[in-house]
């Protein structure tokens, strides 16, 4: 699904986050990315969501490279991108608008949309959050509601950006039984190895 080659990113400071950096995700892994902060982790995610573009290296991506902006378009269609804050994540003025949004622009008609805030309202075991605002949210609820944006665009891959940051002990209990029940592969970075490792295979550590 994921094919990183001899990948290396510099930011404009000159500092060096990425070199030489190679990873594969095949369908069906559940991985860890783990390590200190400032390794790269959140950046890896970034270029390949073609939000951030390396100096060197391949990124291949549903067996095509991707370099363009053009090239990420499908990308973003399919994988689910999970940000470490999900104020950058939610932006409309209810929850079952940022729900409805990716459904929206996927095509999808206004009455299928809201079936999808439904269903994936009681996924994440959230139901009857339609219409509150999301800023008046508390953190493990924006947490869960941003997993929700995601889930409803149907993905096929998902990078999830520290899923756990913010959660209660009920909430964190519910992000680990939806990550163990459906059917998705997916990479994770956090800080919280106990909890990633009930729910992945394998961990990378990046260091340096």
């Amino acid at each position: 699904m994921i094919k990183i080659r001899n990948l290396s990113f510099q930011y404009p400071d000159g500092t060096q986050i990425l070199d030489n950096f190679n990873l594969t995700v095949q369908e069906n892994d559940r991985i860890a990315l783990i390590g200190p902060n400032g390794t790269g982790k959140t950046t890896l995610f970034k270029i390949i969501m073609g939000l951030l573009i390396p100096q060197e290296g391949e990124v291949i991506i549903f067996g095509k490279q991707r370099k363009e902006e053009e090239d990420f378009v499908e990308v973003r269609e399919k994988i689910g991108f999970l940000f470490q804050d999900s104020d950058d994540q939610l932006f409309c003025s209810t929850v079952e608008e940022d729900i409805a949004f990716g459904p929206l622009n996927l095509g999808k008609s206004k009455e299928k949309a809201m079936e999808i805030v439904s269903e994936t309202l009681e996924l994440v075991d959230m139901q009857g959050f339609e219409k509150k605002t999301p800023y008046s949210l508390s953190g493990g609820e924006k947490r869960m509601i941003a997993f929700a944006t995601i889930l409803a665009m149907k993905p096929k891959l998902l990078l999830l950006d520290e899923p756990f940051a913010g959660l209660d002990k009920d909430a964190t209990e519910k992000m680990l039984s939806i990550l163990t029940e459906i059917d998705l592969p997916y990479v994770i970075i956090s800080h919280r190895n106990s909890l990633v490792k009930e729910v992945t295979d394998d961990s990378y550590y990046l260091n340096r």
